[in-house]
């Protein structure tokens, strides 16, 4: 990915509720400079996590494209979309996702069990579990690594979340209402947790949020209106 890392051209997306078509995206247009934490605000229902599962590959648009580096989600193949989303791009998401079967640690491991492939986890599973014991003790929960979900608070288990996101070191945090669940204390923390992966680890950071001082406390706000972005 180069320093524009992604580039949204002229999105749209509509959904059919029976009868009925919704338009959720009109026209959306944006860049993601690398290194950038950038915001993006609007109502409930506005669009704001559609676009973000849209850059997350998650999804694919009616019409327009999103180009990673130079390159088209829209001809991308089925497998370099799936190793896009393991290697390239991280997601946080508002409710955690976390496997309740499997502690802390096995969670986090996941997208380095799944982006290595058998042969690949074989050979560097001892480095992937020093990696995700290191993040989970910066994210201070190096004490409890194998608690399992249900023993956890909500801001331990966004945590969690947040260091499965970064364990194969992605290019792109893409964070959907990432404090919504949260009180106020967990919610700070997990902000702060965000802008250190920003400003000393460099990460290029999308977060979608319905709440403007969150939003205040990135590099760049934009406004999801309408179906369409405004600054």
């Amino acid at each position: 990915m180069n320093d524009q890392v992604i580039h949204i051209k002229d999105v749209h997306k509509s959904y059919r509720m029976g009868k009925v078509e919704l338009r959720v995206l009109r026209g959306v247009s944006m860049h993601v400079p690398a290194g950038c934490f950038q915001a993006i605000v609007g109502a409930s229902g506005s669009g704001k996590s559609t676009l973000l599962h849209l850059m997350g590959l998650l999804d694919r648009p009616d019409r327009g494209d999103i180009v990673f580096g130079g390159r088209s989600a829209g001809s991308m193949s089925h497998s370099h979309r799936n190793a896009m989303r393991v290697g390239e791009l991280g997601f946080v998401f508002q409710f955690y996702h976390l496997l309740p079967e499997l502690d802390m640690l096995q969670n986090v491991l996941l997208p380095a069990r799944i982006g290595g492939g058998y042969f690949g986890w074989f050979s560097g599973r001892k480095q992937a579990r020093r990696r995700a014991e290191e993040i989970l003790d910066q994210l201070g929960l190096g004490d409890r690594l194998h608690h399992r979900p249900g023993e956890l608070s909500g801001g331990e288990r966004q945590r969690v979340a947040i260091g499965r996101a970064l364990i194969n070191r992605p290019r792109v945090l893409l964070a959907d209402e990432p404090t919504g669940n949260l009180d106020s204390h967990s919610g700070k923390m997990i902000m702060d947790l965000l802008r250190q992966c920003n400003k000393r680890d460099g990460q290029t950071i999308v977060m979608v949020t319905h709440d403007m001082s969150l939003a205040e406390q990135t590099d760049r706000v934009l406004w999801l209106r309408d179906g369409r972005l405004k600054d």
